[in-house]
Protein backbone atom coordinates (compact mmCIF):
# COMPACT_ATOMS: atom_id res chain seq x y z
CA UNK A 1 0.00 0.00 0.00
CA UNK A 2 1.37 3.41 -1.03
CA UNK A 3 1.12 6.02 1.69
CA UNK A 4 0.54 9.59 0.52
CA UNK A 5 2.81 12.03 2.32
CA UNK A 6 0.76 14.62 4.16
CA UNK A 7 1.23 18.21 3.01
CA UNK A 8 1.33 20.85 5.70
CA UNK A 9 -0.94 23.27 3.82
CA UNK A 10 -2.51 23.69 0.39
CA UNK A 11 -4.33 26.76 -0.92
CA UNK A 12 -7.79 26.94 -2.47
CA UNK A 13 -8.27 30.21 -4.34
CA UNK A 14 -11.88 31.26 -4.99
CA UNK A 15 -11.93 33.06 -8.34
CA UNK A 16 -15.35 32.33 -9.81
CA UNK A 17 -17.37 35.42 -8.89
CA UNK A 18 -19.16 37.45 -11.55
CA UNK A 19 -18.09 40.85 -10.19
CA UNK A 20 -21.24 42.81 -11.04
CA UNK A 21 -20.06 45.80 -8.99
CA UNK A 22 -17.03 46.09 -11.29
CA UNK A 23 -19.16 46.29 -14.44
CA UNK A 24 -18.59 47.13 -17.24
CA UNK A 25 -14.98 45.95 -16.69
CA UNK A 26 -16.27 42.46 -15.91
CA UNK A 27 -18.67 42.09 -18.82
CA UNK A 28 -15.98 40.16 -20.69
CA UNK A 29 -13.57 39.33 -17.86
CA UNK A 30 -13.61 37.34 -14.64
CA UNK A 31 -13.25 39.74 -11.72
CA UNK A 32 -9.84 38.38 -10.63
CA UNK A 33 -8.61 38.82 -14.25
CA UNK A 34 -9.13 42.59 -14.17
CA UNK A 35 -5.77 44.36 -14.69
CA UNK A 36 -4.10 46.13 -11.78
CA UNK A 37 -1.03 48.26 -11.15
CA UNK A 38 0.40 48.70 -14.65
CA UNK A 39 1.46 45.11 -15.31
CA UNK A 40 -0.58 42.70 -13.20
CA UNK A 41 -4.04 41.24 -12.79
CA UNK A 42 -5.82 41.13 -9.44
CA UNK A 43 -5.38 37.37 -9.01
CA UNK A 44 -1.59 37.78 -9.20
CA UNK A 45 -1.56 39.07 -5.60
CA UNK A 46 -2.86 35.96 -3.78
CA UNK A 47 -0.96 33.72 -6.20
CA UNK A 48 2.29 35.60 -5.56
CA UNK A 49 1.62 35.49 -1.81
CA UNK A 50 1.34 31.70 -2.03
CA UNK A 51 4.53 31.34 -4.03
CA UNK A 52 6.48 33.63 -1.72
CA UNK A 53 5.10 31.78 1.33
CA UNK A 54 6.29 28.43 -0.03
CA UNK A 55 2.80 27.03 -0.65
CA UNK A 56 3.37 24.92 -3.75
CA UNK A 57 -0.07 23.35 -4.24
CA UNK A 58 -2.77 25.79 -5.31
CA UNK A 59 -6.24 25.02 -6.59
CA UNK A 60 -7.88 27.92 -8.47
CA UNK A 61 -11.67 27.60 -8.56
CA UNK A 62 -13.11 29.31 -11.65
CA UNK A 63 -16.60 29.77 -13.02
CA UNK A 64 -17.64 33.13 -14.54
CA UNK A 65 -15.65 33.92 -17.73
CA UNK A 66 -13.26 31.18 -16.62
CA UNK A 67 -11.33 31.19 -19.89
CA UNK A 68 -9.95 34.67 -19.15
CA UNK A 69 -8.28 33.34 -16.00
CA UNK A 70 -7.17 30.12 -17.66
CA UNK A 71 -5.46 32.08 -20.42
CA UNK A 72 -3.68 34.26 -17.87
CA UNK A 73 -2.52 31.50 -15.53
CA UNK A 74 -1.85 28.51 -17.75
CA UNK A 75 -2.21 29.16 -21.48
CA UNK A 76 -0.26 32.40 -21.41
CA UNK A 77 2.74 31.24 -19.39
CA UNK A 78 2.29 32.36 -15.79
CA UNK A 79 5.74 33.04 -14.34
CA UNK A 80 6.55 30.63 -11.53
CA UNK A 81 9.49 30.70 -9.16
CA UNK A 82 10.35 27.00 -9.62
CA UNK A 83 9.29 23.82 -11.36
CA UNK A 84 7.67 22.27 -8.30
CA UNK A 85 4.71 24.63 -7.88
CA UNK A 86 1.45 23.11 -9.07
CA UNK A 87 -1.43 25.43 -9.96
CA UNK A 88 -4.56 23.45 -10.83
CA UNK A 89 -7.53 25.10 -12.52
CA UNK A 90 -10.76 23.74 -11.02
CA UNK A 91 -13.38 24.94 -13.48
CA UNK A 92 -17.00 24.62 -12.39
CA UNK A 93 -18.08 23.70 -15.94
CA UNK A 94 -16.08 20.49 -15.65
CA UNK A 95 -17.88 19.42 -12.50
CA UNK A 96 -20.18 16.43 -12.90
CA UNK A 97 -22.41 17.71 -10.08
CA UNK A 98 -23.15 21.19 -11.40
CA UNK A 99 -21.92 24.76 -11.06
CA UNK A 100 -20.70 26.25 -7.79
CA UNK A 101 -23.61 27.71 -5.83
CA UNK A 102 -21.61 29.28 -2.99
CA UNK A 103 -18.11 29.49 -1.57
CA UNK A 104 -18.55 26.43 0.64
CA UNK A 105 -20.20 24.49 -2.20
CA UNK A 106 -17.22 25.26 -4.42
CA UNK A 107 -14.84 23.70 -1.89
CA UNK A 108 -17.20 20.77 -1.28
CA UNK A 109 -17.31 19.95 -4.99
CA UNK A 110 -13.51 19.70 -4.97
CA UNK A 111 -13.19 17.35 -2.00
CA UNK A 112 -11.45 14.76 -4.16
CA UNK A 113 -8.77 17.25 -5.18
CA UNK A 114 -8.08 18.16 -1.56
CA UNK A 115 -8.10 14.53 -0.44
CA UNK A 116 -5.55 13.59 -3.13
CA UNK A 117 -3.16 16.18 -1.68
CA UNK A 118 -3.80 15.01 1.90
CA UNK A 119 -3.19 18.37 3.67
CA UNK A 120 -3.07 19.03 7.38
CA UNK A 121 -4.43 22.54 6.78
CA UNK A 122 -6.37 24.24 3.98
CA UNK A 123 -5.79 27.91 3.25
CA UNK A 124 -8.87 29.47 1.67
CA UNK A 125 -8.33 32.68 -0.32
CA UNK A 126 -10.31 35.20 -2.35
CA UNK A 127 -9.19 36.18 -5.82
CA UNK A 128 -10.12 39.87 -5.70
CA UNK A 129 -7.93 41.42 -3.01
CA UNK A 130 -4.77 43.55 -3.29
CA UNK A 131 -2.23 42.84 -0.53
CA UNK A 132 1.11 41.25 0.30
CA UNK A 133 1.02 38.69 3.08
CA UNK A 134 3.29 35.95 4.38
CA UNK A 135 0.83 33.15 5.05
CA UNK A 136 3.43 31.33 7.17
CA UNK A 137 2.90 33.83 9.98
CA UNK A 138 -0.83 33.13 9.92
CA UNK A 139 -0.28 29.37 9.84
CA UNK A 140 2.03 29.66 12.86
CA UNK A 141 -0.60 31.69 14.76
CA UNK A 142 -3.23 29.12 13.78
CA UNK A 143 -1.19 26.22 15.12
CA UNK A 144 0.03 27.91 18.29
CA UNK A 145 -3.49 29.02 19.26
CA UNK A 146 -4.86 25.52 18.83
CA UNK A 147 -7.45 26.86 16.41
CA UNK A 148 -9.63 24.66 14.27
CA UNK A 149 -10.35 27.68 12.06
CA UNK A 150 -8.52 31.00 11.79
CA UNK A 151 -9.81 34.11 10.01
CA UNK A 152 -7.47 36.91 8.99
CA UNK A 153 -8.92 40.26 10.07
CA UNK A 154 -8.22 43.94 9.70
CA UNK A 155 -9.81 47.05 11.13
CA UNK A 156 -11.72 48.95 8.46
CA UNK A 157 -13.31 52.43 8.56
CA UNK A 158 -16.60 52.35 10.43
CA UNK A 159 -18.44 53.72 7.40
CA UNK A 160 -17.40 50.63 5.43
CA UNK A 161 -17.94 47.99 8.13
CA UNK A 162 -21.40 47.01 6.85
CA UNK A 163 -19.78 45.70 3.64
CA UNK A 164 -17.79 42.98 5.44
CA UNK A 165 -18.12 40.02 7.73
CA UNK A 166 -17.64 41.63 11.16
CA UNK A 167 -16.54 39.90 14.36
CA UNK A 168 -15.94 40.44 18.03
CA UNK A 169 -13.01 38.76 19.79
CA UNK A 170 -11.75 38.26 23.33
CA UNK A 171 -8.29 39.17 24.64
CA UNK A 172 -6.72 36.10 23.02
CA UNK A 173 -8.36 36.90 19.66
CA UNK A 174 -10.78 34.00 19.97
CA UNK A 175 -13.88 34.92 17.97
CA UNK A 176 -16.98 35.37 20.13
CA UNK A 177 -19.37 36.66 17.48
CA UNK A 178 -19.47 36.88 13.67
CA UNK A 179 -22.07 38.62 11.50
CA UNK A 180 -21.89 38.74 7.71
CA UNK A 181 -22.46 42.31 6.42
CA UNK A 182 -24.43 43.64 9.43
CA UNK A 183 -26.74 46.60 8.86
CA UNK A 184 -25.60 48.11 12.17
CA UNK A 185 -22.04 46.90 12.90
CA UNK A 186 -20.97 46.65 16.55
CA UNK A 187 -17.30 46.30 15.58
CA UNK A 188 -15.05 47.34 12.70
CA UNK A 189 -12.90 44.20 12.82
CA UNK A 190 -13.51 42.81 9.34
CA UNK A 191 -12.89 39.43 7.81
CA UNK A 192 -10.37 39.65 4.96
CA UNK A 193 -11.77 36.55 3.28
CA UNK A 194 -8.63 34.60 4.21
CA UNK A 195 -9.21 31.42 6.25
CA UNK A 196 -7.10 28.54 7.52
CA UNK A 197 -8.86 25.32 8.55
CA UNK A 198 -7.66 22.02 9.90
CA UNK A 199 -8.70 19.82 7.02
CA UNK A 200 -10.35 17.10 9.12
CA UNK A 201 -12.42 19.81 10.85
CA UNK A 202 -13.41 21.60 7.64
CA UNK A 203 -14.32 18.39 5.84
CA UNK A 204 -16.84 17.49 8.52
CA UNK A 205 -18.61 20.84 8.20
CA UNK A 206 -18.58 20.75 4.39
CA UNK A 207 -20.27 17.35 4.39
CA UNK A 208 -22.89 18.54 6.89
CA UNK A 209 -23.55 21.73 4.96
CA UNK A 210 -23.99 19.90 1.66
CA UNK A 211 -26.88 17.95 3.20
CA UNK A 212 -28.61 21.10 4.48
CA UNK A 213 -31.20 22.21 1.91
CA UNK A 214 -31.75 25.48 3.78
CA UNK A 215 -28.10 26.52 3.57
CA UNK A 216 -26.78 29.05 1.03
CA UNK A 217 -23.50 27.08 1.19
CA UNK A 218 -21.42 30.14 2.03
CA UNK A 219 -18.57 30.35 4.54
CA UNK A 220 -19.52 33.74 5.97
CA UNK A 221 -23.28 33.18 6.09
CA UNK A 222 -23.40 29.50 7.01
CA UNK A 223 -20.24 27.60 7.97
CA UNK A 224 -18.51 30.12 10.23
CA UNK A 225 -21.70 30.84 12.28
CA UNK A 226 -22.28 27.08 12.60
CA UNK A 227 -18.73 26.55 13.84
CA UNK A 228 -19.13 29.29 16.43
CA UNK A 229 -22.53 27.98 17.54
CA UNK A 230 -20.95 24.59 18.16
CA UNK A 231 -18.27 26.15 20.38
CA UNK A 232 -15.40 25.43 17.98
CA UNK A 233 -12.02 27.10 18.41
CA UNK A 234 -12.27 29.90 15.85
CA UNK A 235 -9.58 32.59 16.11
CA UNK A 236 -8.94 35.91 14.41
CA UNK A 237 -5.49 36.64 13.05
CA UNK A 238 -4.81 40.43 13.08
CA UNK A 239 -3.13 41.64 9.89
CA UNK A 240 -1.34 45.00 9.97
CA UNK A 241 -0.27 45.51 6.35
CA UNK A 242 -1.96 47.04 3.33
CA UNK A 243 -5.10 45.23 2.16
CA UNK A 244 -7.83 46.26 -0.26
CA UNK A 245 -10.96 44.49 -1.41
CA UNK A 246 -11.23 45.82 -4.98
CA UNK A 247 -14.68 44.45 -5.73
CA UNK A 248 -16.13 47.83 -6.71
CA UNK A 249 -15.19 50.44 -9.30
CA UNK A 250 -14.57 53.00 -6.56
CA UNK A 251 -12.26 50.70 -4.56
CA UNK A 252 -10.35 49.67 -7.70
CA UNK A 253 -9.70 53.31 -8.59
CA UNK A 254 -8.79 54.21 -5.00
CA UNK A 255 -6.34 51.30 -4.77
CA UNK A 256 -4.53 52.57 -7.87
CA UNK A 257 -4.33 56.04 -6.36
CA UNK A 258 -2.88 54.45 -3.21
CA UNK A 259 -0.22 52.73 -5.32
CA UNK A 260 0.70 56.14 -6.71
CA UNK A 261 0.75 57.52 -3.17
CA UNK A 262 3.16 54.82 -2.00
CA UNK A 263 0.75 53.11 0.42
CA UNK A 264 1.65 49.80 -1.21
CA UNK A 265 4.87 49.24 -3.18
CA UNK A 266 4.31 46.69 -5.92
CA UNK A 267 7.92 46.00 -6.87
CA UNK A 268 10.17 46.26 -3.84
CA UNK A 269 12.51 43.38 -4.71
CA UNK A 270 11.85 41.60 -1.41
CA UNK A 271 8.43 40.14 -2.23
CA UNK A 272 8.42 39.22 -5.95
CA UNK A 273 5.26 39.59 -7.98
CA UNK A 274 4.49 36.90 -10.53
CA UNK A 275 2.28 37.32 -13.57
CA UNK A 276 1.70 36.28 -17.15
CA UNK A 277 4.83 36.84 -19.23
CA UNK A 278 2.90 38.93 -21.75
CA UNK A 279 2.15 41.59 -19.17
CA UNK A 280 5.74 42.02 -18.06
CA UNK A 281 7.53 44.99 -19.65
CA UNK A 282 10.53 44.17 -21.77
CA UNK A 283 13.09 46.55 -20.16
CA UNK A 284 14.66 45.64 -16.83
CA UNK A 285 13.15 48.73 -15.21
CA UNK A 286 9.55 47.94 -14.37
CA UNK A 287 8.18 51.41 -14.89
CA UNK A 288 9.02 54.83 -16.13
CA UNK A 289 7.92 57.11 -13.33
CA UNK A 290 7.15 60.75 -13.94
CA UNK A 291 7.95 61.87 -10.41
CA UNK A 292 6.56 65.37 -10.75
CA UNK A 293 3.22 64.01 -11.88
CA UNK A 294 3.39 60.77 -9.87
CA UNK A 295 2.31 58.46 -12.69
CA UNK A 296 3.21 54.83 -13.40
CA UNK A 297 3.84 54.12 -17.05
CA UNK A 298 4.55 50.67 -18.43
CA UNK A 299 7.49 51.23 -20.80
CA UNK A 300 5.84 49.04 -23.45
CA UNK A 301 3.53 51.96 -24.25
CA UNK A 302 3.78 55.13 -26.33
CA UNK A 303 2.84 58.33 -24.50
CA UNK A 304 2.71 61.61 -26.41
CA UNK A 305 0.25 63.48 -24.19
CA UNK A 306 0.37 64.73 -20.59
CA UNK A 307 -0.24 62.43 -17.62
CA UNK A 308 -1.00 63.44 -14.05
CA UNK A 309 -1.45 60.83 -11.27
CA UNK A 310 -2.36 58.06 -13.69
CA UNK A 311 -1.46 54.42 -14.32
CA UNK A 312 -0.75 53.19 -17.85
CA UNK A 313 -0.46 49.48 -18.77
CA UNK A 314 1.37 47.82 -21.67
CA UNK A 315 0.48 48.28 -25.34
CA UNK A 316 -1.16 51.68 -24.79
CA UNK A 317 -0.83 54.48 -27.35
CA UNK A 318 -1.76 58.00 -26.22
CA UNK A 319 -1.68 60.62 -28.97
CA UNK A 320 -0.36 64.18 -28.85
CA UNK A 321 -2.35 66.92 -27.19
CA UNK A 322 -4.01 64.57 -24.71
CA UNK A 323 -4.53 65.44 -21.05
CA UNK A 324 -5.09 62.49 -18.70
CA UNK A 325 -5.57 63.00 -14.97
CA UNK A 326 -6.19 60.55 -12.13
CA UNK A 327 -7.05 57.76 -14.54
CA UNK A 328 -6.25 54.09 -15.17
CA UNK A 329 -5.49 53.11 -18.75
CA UNK A 330 -5.57 49.33 -19.09
CA UNK A 331 -3.65 47.22 -21.67
CA UNK A 332 -3.82 47.90 -25.41
CA UNK A 333 -5.96 51.04 -25.19
CA UNK A 334 -5.65 53.39 -28.17
CA UNK A 335 -6.27 57.08 -27.49
CA UNK A 336 -6.31 59.59 -30.36
CA UNK A 337 -5.26 63.22 -30.41
CA UNK A 338 -6.46 66.00 -28.11
CA UNK A 339 -8.42 63.69 -25.82
CA UNK A 340 -9.25 64.77 -22.26
CA UNK A 341 -9.71 62.07 -19.62
CA UNK A 342 -10.44 62.81 -15.97
CA UNK A 343 -10.93 60.35 -13.10
CA UNK A 344 -11.67 57.41 -15.37
CA UNK A 345 -10.89 53.73 -15.91
CA UNK A 346 -10.46 52.63 -19.52
CA UNK A 347 -10.89 48.90 -20.07
CA UNK A 348 -8.55 46.74 -22.14
CA UNK A 349 -8.50 47.30 -25.88
CA UNK A 350 -10.84 50.29 -25.82
CA UNK A 351 -10.45 52.90 -28.56
CA UNK A 352 -10.94 56.62 -27.90
CA UNK A 353 -11.44 58.87 -30.91
CA UNK A 354 -9.73 62.24 -31.44
CA UNK A 355 -11.20 65.05 -29.38
CA UNK A 356 -13.24 62.90 -26.96
CA UNK A 357 -13.80 64.12 -23.41
CA UNK A 358 -14.28 61.44 -20.76
CA UNK A 359 -15.06 62.01 -17.09
CA UNK A 360 -15.18 64.98 -14.79
CA UNK A 361 -12.33 65.96 -12.41
CA UNK A 362 -14.92 66.83 -9.74
CA UNK A 363 -17.36 64.03 -10.49
CA UNK A 364 -17.72 60.32 -9.94
CA UNK A 365 -15.55 57.68 -11.60
CA UNK A 366 -16.22 57.05 -15.29
CA UNK A 367 -15.64 53.56 -16.66
CA UNK A 368 -15.19 52.39 -20.24
CA UNK A 369 -15.58 48.65 -20.76
CA UNK A 370 -13.25 46.25 -22.53
CA UNK A 371 -12.97 46.75 -26.32
CA UNK A 372 -15.40 49.69 -26.41
CA UNK A 373 -15.20 52.46 -29.01
CA UNK A 374 -15.80 56.04 -27.82
CA UNK A 375 -16.24 58.79 -30.36
CA UNK A 376 -15.91 62.51 -29.71
CA UNK A 377 -19.68 62.87 -29.38
CA UNK A 378 -20.46 59.45 -27.90
CA UNK A 379 -23.49 59.57 -25.55
CA UNK A 380 -22.20 56.39 -23.91
CA UNK A 381 -19.71 58.44 -21.91
CA UNK A 382 -22.56 60.10 -20.08
CA UNK A 383 -24.37 56.82 -19.44
CA UNK A 384 -21.58 54.83 -17.80
CA UNK A 385 -20.67 57.12 -14.94
CA UNK A 386 -20.62 55.01 -11.80
CA UNK A 387 -22.40 56.54 -8.82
Amino acid sequence: MIRITQKKCIAMLLAGGEGKRLAPLTQKLAKPAVPFGGQYRIIDFPLSNCLNSGIDTIGVLTQYKAETLHMHIKDGGFCLNDNETEITLLDASRQANGLYTGTADAIYKNLDYIQRNNPEHVLLLSGDHIYKMDYNAMIQFHEESGAEATISVKQVPWKDAHQFGIMNVDDSYKVTNFIEKPSQPESNLASMGIYIFRWSFLKRYLLQDAENELSSHDFGKDLIPQMLAAGSNVYAYPFQGYWRDVGTVESLWEAHMEVLGGEIVLDDGQWPMYTNKRLQPSPTNLYKAAESHKSLINPDSIIEGELVRSVVFSGVHIGPGCEIRESIIMPDVKIGRNVQIYKAILGEGSVIEDGAVIGNPNGEITVIGKDEFISADSPAVLDIIIA
